[in-house]
Protein backbone atom coordinates (compact mmCIF):
# COMPACT_ATOMS: atom_id res chain seq x y z
CA UNK A 1 0.00 0.00 0.00
CA UNK A 2 1.26 3.25 -1.11
CA UNK A 3 1.68 6.00 1.59
CA UNK A 4 0.49 9.16 -0.18
CA UNK A 5 -0.41 12.36 1.31
CA UNK A 6 -1.54 15.74 0.37
CA UNK A 7 -0.11 18.78 0.49
CA UNK A 8 -2.69 22.07 0.37
CA UNK A 9 -2.11 25.78 -0.04
CA UNK A 10 -2.78 28.73 -1.53
CA UNK A 11 0.98 28.96 -3.03
CA UNK A 12 0.48 33.11 -4.02
CA UNK A 13 3.51 32.03 -5.06
CA UNK A 14 5.32 29.42 -4.10
CA UNK A 15 8.64 29.85 -1.85
CA UNK A 16 11.28 27.85 -0.53
CA UNK A 17 9.34 27.65 2.52
CA UNK A 18 6.98 25.98 0.79
CA UNK A 19 9.56 24.00 -1.28
CA UNK A 20 10.94 22.47 2.25
CA UNK A 21 7.72 21.28 3.37
CA UNK A 22 6.91 19.73 -0.17
CA UNK A 23 10.53 18.53 -0.36
CA UNK A 24 10.68 16.68 3.08
CA UNK A 25 6.91 15.72 2.91
CA UNK A 26 8.27 13.83 -0.78
CA UNK A 27 10.92 12.48 1.25
CA UNK A 28 8.59 10.72 3.55
CA UNK A 29 5.08 9.75 1.51
CA UNK A 30 5.47 8.13 -1.83
CA UNK A 31 3.41 10.25 -3.20
CA UNK A 32 3.33 13.93 -2.70
CA UNK A 33 0.02 15.81 -4.27
CA UNK A 34 0.77 19.57 -4.04
CA UNK A 35 -3.06 21.18 -4.33
CA UNK A 36 -3.83 24.29 -4.88
CA UNK A 37 -6.90 25.32 -3.07
CA UNK A 38 -8.63 28.14 -3.48
CA UNK A 39 -8.74 30.65 0.23
CA UNK A 40 -11.74 33.01 -0.71
CA UNK A 41 -10.44 35.52 2.12
CA UNK A 42 -7.32 36.15 0.13
CA UNK A 43 -7.05 38.06 -3.22
CA UNK A 44 -4.38 36.16 -5.54
CA UNK A 45 -1.85 37.91 -7.50
CA UNK A 46 -1.46 35.04 -9.82
CA UNK A 47 -4.16 32.91 -11.76
CA UNK A 48 -4.73 29.14 -10.48
CA UNK A 49 -3.08 28.42 -13.99
CA UNK A 50 -0.08 30.53 -13.36
CA UNK A 51 0.32 28.71 -9.92
CA UNK A 52 0.61 25.15 -11.61
CA UNK A 53 3.26 26.10 -13.66
CA UNK A 54 5.11 27.83 -11.18
CA UNK A 55 4.31 25.26 -8.57
CA UNK A 56 4.94 22.35 -11.72
CA UNK A 57 8.80 24.33 -12.77
CA UNK A 58 9.80 24.61 -9.18
CA UNK A 59 8.97 21.23 -8.23
CA UNK A 60 10.19 19.04 -11.18
CA UNK A 61 12.85 17.57 -9.54
CA UNK A 62 10.74 15.73 -7.14
CA UNK A 63 9.63 12.93 -8.77
CA UNK A 64 7.03 11.74 -6.55
CA UNK A 65 4.96 15.23 -6.62
CA UNK A 66 2.39 16.01 -8.32
CA UNK A 67 0.73 19.37 -9.00
CA UNK A 68 -2.97 19.68 -9.20
CA UNK A 69 -6.44 22.29 -8.16
CA UNK A 70 -9.30 21.38 -6.00
CA UNK A 71 -12.27 23.83 -5.09
CA UNK A 72 -14.15 21.84 -2.04
CA UNK A 73 -13.20 20.29 0.83
CA UNK A 74 -9.54 19.13 1.65
CA UNK A 75 -10.47 15.71 2.87
CA UNK A 76 -12.74 15.81 0.19
CA UNK A 77 -9.60 16.01 -2.54
CA UNK A 78 -7.35 13.76 -0.28
CA UNK A 79 -9.94 10.79 -0.82
CA UNK A 80 -10.13 11.31 -4.10
CA UNK A 81 -6.83 10.34 -4.40
CA UNK A 82 -6.54 7.84 -2.24
CA UNK A 83 -4.04 10.02 0.06
CA UNK A 84 -4.33 9.01 4.02
CA UNK A 85 -2.38 12.10 5.04
CA UNK A 86 -2.44 16.14 5.00
CA UNK A 87 1.10 17.87 5.23
CA UNK A 88 0.95 21.01 7.00
CA UNK A 89 4.32 23.43 7.65
CA UNK A 90 4.34 25.37 10.66
CA UNK A 91 6.37 28.17 10.91
CA UNK A 92 5.18 29.71 14.64
CA UNK A 93 3.18 29.36 17.43
CA UNK A 94 0.37 31.35 15.80
CA UNK A 95 0.45 28.73 12.97
CA UNK A 96 -0.09 26.02 15.51
CA UNK A 97 -3.63 27.63 16.72
CA UNK A 98 -4.98 28.11 13.30
CA UNK A 99 -3.95 24.50 12.07
CA UNK A 100 -4.99 22.88 15.04
CA UNK A 101 -8.56 23.88 14.31
CA UNK A 102 -8.05 23.00 10.79
CA UNK A 103 -7.22 19.45 12.04
CA UNK A 104 -10.14 18.74 14.13
CA UNK A 105 -12.36 20.04 11.46
CA UNK A 106 -10.88 17.63 8.80
CA UNK A 107 -10.80 14.77 11.62
CA UNK A 108 -14.68 15.55 12.47
CA UNK A 109 -15.23 15.23 8.35
CA UNK A 110 -12.70 12.17 8.04
CA UNK A 111 -10.87 10.40 10.71
CA UNK A 112 -9.28 8.33 8.16
CA UNK A 113 -7.18 11.15 7.43
CA UNK A 114 -3.96 12.38 9.23
CA UNK A 115 -2.31 15.36 9.61
CA UNK A 116 1.55 15.70 9.69
CA UNK A 117 3.11 18.77 10.74
CA UNK A 118 6.20 19.47 9.81
CA UNK A 119 8.22 22.60 11.10
CA UNK A 120 9.82 25.03 8.89
CA UNK A 121 13.64 25.16 8.87
CA UNK A 122 14.90 28.16 11.05
CA UNK A 123 16.19 29.95 7.59
CA UNK A 124 12.41 30.04 6.65
CA UNK A 125 9.97 30.84 9.82
CA UNK A 126 9.47 34.37 8.88
CA UNK A 127 8.99 33.39 5.33
CA UNK A 128 5.01 33.63 3.72
CA UNK A 129 3.92 34.44 0.19
CA UNK A 130 2.33 37.88 1.15
CA UNK A 131 5.78 39.22 2.45
CA UNK A 132 7.40 38.28 -0.56
CA UNK A 133 4.65 39.58 -2.92
CA UNK A 134 5.50 42.96 -0.60
CA UNK A 135 8.88 43.09 -0.90
CA UNK A 136 9.20 41.92 -4.63
CA UNK A 137 6.59 45.04 -4.96
CA UNK A 138 8.70 47.69 -4.25
CA UNK A 139 12.07 45.75 -6.20
CA UNK A 140 13.59 43.88 -2.87
CA UNK A 141 15.93 41.36 -3.52
CA UNK A 142 13.84 37.94 -3.07
CA UNK A 143 16.46 36.00 -4.79
CA UNK A 144 16.91 33.70 -1.38
CA UNK A 145 13.59 33.50 -0.84
CA UNK A 146 12.06 31.72 -4.06
CA UNK A 147 12.69 29.94 -7.29
CA UNK A 148 14.12 31.89 -10.28
CA UNK A 149 10.76 31.01 -12.06
CA UNK A 150 8.94 32.65 -9.22
CA UNK A 151 11.20 35.46 -8.91
CA UNK A 152 10.65 36.45 -12.89
CA UNK A 153 7.17 35.86 -12.35
CA UNK A 154 6.89 38.38 -9.84
CA UNK A 155 9.28 40.61 -11.19
CA UNK A 156 6.51 40.84 -14.44
CA UNK A 157 3.56 40.82 -13.02
CA UNK A 158 4.79 44.29 -11.25
CA UNK A 159 6.03 45.44 -14.13
CA UNK A 160 2.60 44.65 -15.82
CA UNK A 161 0.96 46.36 -13.17
CA UNK A 162 3.39 49.65 -13.84
CA UNK A 163 2.02 49.78 -17.17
Amino acid sequence: MSKIAICPGSFDPITFGHLDIIQRGANVFDEVYVVIVNNSAKNSLFTVEERLELITEATAHMPNVKVDFYQGLTVDYAESVSANAIIRGLRATSDFEYEMQGTSMNRFLNSNIESFFIMTKNQYSFLSSSIVKEVAKYGGDISELVPPVVQKALAKKYEEQKE
